[in-house]
């Protein structure tokens, strides 16, 4: 079976991380694989209402805001959803990580993601 790789991101692509990651992923081939792509919040929720959940997501914190969008739905926002998501269909967070150049918004997402699965995961 193929594993699925979902990669959150406004702007940048998977190959545009290599060098930045790898300090925090064991396996730094991984960004040269195929990955799934999704842009924003809804992207995202979609993505994973169609497809279920793919084995590795890695996450960007800052989303630009689609026109018809009014309120900033970001990586935190899709973390917080994914949490919920797991949590009603009794499903074991996938491994992640988290590529975001936002500090602040990085280890919050690190955060929540990492306590949940110590919650769920072990």
């Amino acid at each position: 079976m193929k594993s699925s790789l979902l990669f959150l991101d406004d702007i940048r692509n998977p190959k545009d991380c290599l060098l930045y990651m790898h300090p925090k992923i064991k396996d730094i081939e991984i960004y040269r694989k195929e990955w799934q792509i999704v842009r924003t919040y809804s992207e995202f929720v979609t993505w994973i209402e169609t497809n279920g959940l793919p084995d590795f997501i890695s996450f960007d914190h800052d989303l630009g805001l689609p026109e018809e969008q009014t309120e900033e739905l970001n990586g935190m926002s899709c973390a917080k959803w994914l949490v919920n998501y797991c949590l009603d269909n009794d499903l074991k967070l996938p491994d992640f990580v988290v590529h975001s150049s936002n500090p602040a918004g990085a280890k919050n997402i690190e955060g929540l993601l990492g306590q949940f699965a110590r919650f769920r995961n072990f």
